[in-house]
């Protein structure tokens, strides 16, 4: 098993990250979490040792040292430039934030989500159509000639609707 390279933190960086840790009612968990992931690494720590304090999985550990490592040489140059602890404080805190996840965003607001489910509490004969019972199909359709979205799957329809109805019951979807 191979032992996890040390990382470098200067002492400016130490005593943002210690603050972070000691005010942990005005800091984010996450972000509480990865500072002390962080000094312990810098500190020679193991992953394993660290996962163990911190139950967390190691991979977690690995992560947040190969990122500040592959940061490292940026922020020995900003603080060689001079800058203030204020704007390092922000680089730091964006280097130990979540990344963006995969996936587009949202493609419907949340009033179109609202409408949809109204239209789907409907009677469908109501709404002219020659069924007793919504299919995502005739509801996607009923949807988008009403103008509430341009378009929409019937198959992103029926998850959508399916999750919201899990939510309202409290069932898993799984």
């Amino acid at each position: 098993m191979s032992r996890a390279n040390a990382i470098e933190v200067s002492d400016k960086q130490r005593q943002i990250l210690e603050r972070w840790i000691s005010n942990q009612a005005g800091t984010s968990y996450r972000l509480v979490e990865r500072a002390r992931i962080i000094l312990m690494s810098a500190d020679g720590t193991s992953n394993a040792e660290q996962a163990r304090r911190l139950g967390v999985d190691r991979q977690r550990i690995r992560r947040w040292r190969v990122r500040w490592g592959s940061a490292c040489e940026a922020l020995v140059a900003v603080e060689e430039q001079g800058v203030r602890d204020k704007d390092l404080t922000m680089r730091l805190r964006a280097l130990l934030s979540d990344e963006p996840r995969p996936g587009g965003p949202c493609t419907f607001t949340a009033e179109q989500l609202t409408r949809i489910i109204a239209v789907a509490c409907e009677q469908p004969e109501d709404c002219g159509r020659p069924v007793t019972h919504w299919t995502p199909r005739e509801l996607a359709f009923e949807v988008a000639n009403r103008g509430i979205v341009e378009a929409i799957s019937p198959r992103h329809l029926a998850r959508f609707l399916k999750k919201t109805q899990s939510d309202r019951t409290g069932a898993s979807t799984g």
